[in-house]
């Protein structure tokens, strides 16, 4: 009987930690952690332990008990505003933290899977390739690529996967695009979507299903997970508006600018996602398949 690998799990509790847990739960023996007291999903009866990724004796004291083969950080500061308003505190997630594993990864030669996102770039010339310059124009994309940095510089076996609009279900999930969309939607309210900013929006159990195919292949490095389709955010709310028969007409399209965020926004952002396909097999739904997906999904949860 082969010996089933271990995974350490970071961040269980948001939406991408609880698609990652349904995918690996069943190949692998998996240890949830997150920085909340308990795992959020009724659903999920495997051991859970408090962990923040930012104090590293916390981190030490888990990899030693677990002796992990693979570490998956989805542990994140991900409010682009409030990273802004948040520097300190986002550093120390998104940079601090990841360090701290990576540390260990190296020491005890764990294969590290961490997160990171379309923001280091401008947004001017999207959607990008691996091999295209970083340029992050907010501090949520400086963050998330000086994380980048600290996994190269310390050499630990690791695999960086850039996504972009990470959308889906979970249980008390934090509200991402698709969710606001839809609670306004399906309350009658109207709501006004940028038509200027681009990307390719990525359901949780795609990226969820490619991380999975990065531990099976050992497959080191930097591979961009996004979504087939390259729309804007007034395109993609359209689509969940159709898709769920609620009314187009409460959807205003308007122009970034007219927002006045904190935070400086990627207006042609988005990933070229060609590397995963031909190297890992990544093989991510269209966006017309992932919304009447999660159109099952949430009745199947409702009647559950």
């Amino acid at each position: 009987m082969r010996h089933m690998k271990k995974v350490l799990l970071t961040g269980a509790n948001g939406l991408l930690g609880q698609a990652l847990v349904n995918i690996f739960r069943n190949d692998y023996m998996i240890l949830l952690s997150g920085q909340e007291d308990e795992n959020y999903n009724p659903a999920f009866d495997l051991e859970y332990r408090r962990m923040d990724i930012t104090h590293m004796e916390n981190c030490k004291e888990l990899v030693k008990f677990f002796s992990p083969d693979i570490i998956i950080n989805a542990a994140s500061f991900t409010n682009v505003d409030d990273c802004e308003n948040n520097k300190e505190l986002c550093w120390q997630v998104n940079v601090k933290g990841v360090e701290n594993l990576a540390q260990l990864s190296r020491r005890y030669y764990i294969h590290l899977i961490h997160y990171s996102t379309d923001y280091v770039f401008d947004g001017k010339t999207g959607p990008y390739k691996e091999s295209h310059r970083p340029t992050p124009i907010g501090y949520y994309g400086k963050s998330k690529l000086a994380s980048e940095n600290v996994l190269r510089q310390i050499g630990s076996p690791s695999t960086i996967i850039r996504t972009c609009v990470l959308f889906g279900t979970g249980y008390n999930v934090k509200r991402n695009f698709f969710l606001w969309v839809f609670d306004n939607l399906k309350s009658g309210e109207h709501i006004r979507i940028v038509m200027d900013q681009f990307n390719n929006p990525t359901l949780a159990e795609d990226l969820a299903a490619g991380t999975k195919q990065v531990v099976e292949q050992s497959a080191l490095g930097l591979y961009h997970m996004g979504g087939l389709e390259y729309i804007s955010r007034y395109e993609f709310a359209r689509l969940l508006a159709n898709t769920f028969n609620f009314s187009e007409e409460l959807i205003t399209p308007i122009k970034t600018s007219e927002l006045e965020q904190i935070a400086n926004r990627p207006l042609k952002g988005g990933l070229k996602i060609d590397l995963a396909q031909s190297d890992i097999g990544y093989n991510p739904r269209s966006l017309v398949e992932a919304l009447l997906y999660l159109k099952l999904k949430m009745r199947t949860n409702s009647s559950a």
